[in-house]
């Protein structure tokens, strides 16, 4: 797994996991801003615009992380945070391992599988993949996602590198992913966002993960769709992380 880093000299470390689809780029802003109080790491999931290998399971990519933060910061840093496919990576990094941050942000996770979404993600991509490199066909899948306008070239360029096998492998993981009961004994601090606007699964699993996650938060961000927190107000969410973490920033 590849990653991007910012504040290399701060000992904090704040490690951000992006969504799917997406790449690093998902939190650059909070990183630019959180660079002068933390170490901000910045994850390329397998299978991405930039990653060093093919997406196989969530799992696997939960055990690199963990890996990784073994041999580079003795087994834990102080904050984690996810959007949707990185949501579902980091609550399958908790069940594993609990104790591997203080604090955890998980926006828009979905923990309610589908067979049927399962089912019909291969047949669907295999006849329309080739659309995604024609930009008025991306835009038009961008606008969809309601992200700001100066992303667009990120997502355009991104979107055109990830291959069709990896596009289905995240997307199928995506649809099947549930809940470990061992996220009963994760011990961080875990703050739940969603938008209030995203679709009943997500608003249905935000309420799930809160209740198998003992002291967790759950937050209902009124008007916002799904993954607007984190890609379109960077500075709410830095906000949220220093609330989190009882940390003025700049001091």
């Amino acid at each position: 797994m590849n990653y991007v880093e910012y504040g290399k000299q701060n000992p904090e470390v704040i490690l951000l996991l992006h969504g799917g689809g997406l790449s690093w780029w998902n939190y650059r802003e909070e990183a630019e801003m959180l660079q002068s109080d933390f170490h901000v790491i910045l994850p390329i999931l397998d299978g991405h615009a930039g990653s060093d290998r093919d997406f196989t399971t969530i799992e696997s990519n939960a055990a690199e992380i963990i890996d990784f933060i073994d041999e580079k910061f003795g087994g834990s840093v102080l904050l984690m945070g996810g959007l949707s496919l990185g949501g579902q990576i980091l609550l399958e990094i908790l069940s594993q391992r609990g104790n591997i941050c203080k604090y955890a942000i998980v926006e828009s996770a979905l923990v309610v599988p589908s067979k049927l979404t399962y089912a019909v993600i291969k047949p669907a991509f295999g006849s329309c993949y080739g659309l995604i490199r024609h930009k008025w066909f991306s835009k038009l899948q961008f606008q969809s996602l309601n992200m700001k306008p100066d992303l667009f070239d990120d997502y355009y360029r991104d979107t055109c590198a990830i291959t069709k096998q990896n596009m289905i492998a995240f997307l199928q993981e995506n649809a099947r992913f549930f809940l470990k009961n061992s996220i009963g004994d994760c011990s961080a601090e875990v703050q739940i966002f969603v938008g209030e606007k995203e679709n009943r699964a997500m608003r249905t699993s935000a309420k799930i993960i809160h209740e198998q996650i003992p002291g967790s938060c759950l937050k209902v961000l009124p008007g916002l769709y799904h993954g607007e927190f984190s890609i379109n107000h960077a500075e709410h969410y830095v906000r949220e992380i220093s609330r989190a973490i009882k940390k003025p920033l700049g001091k």
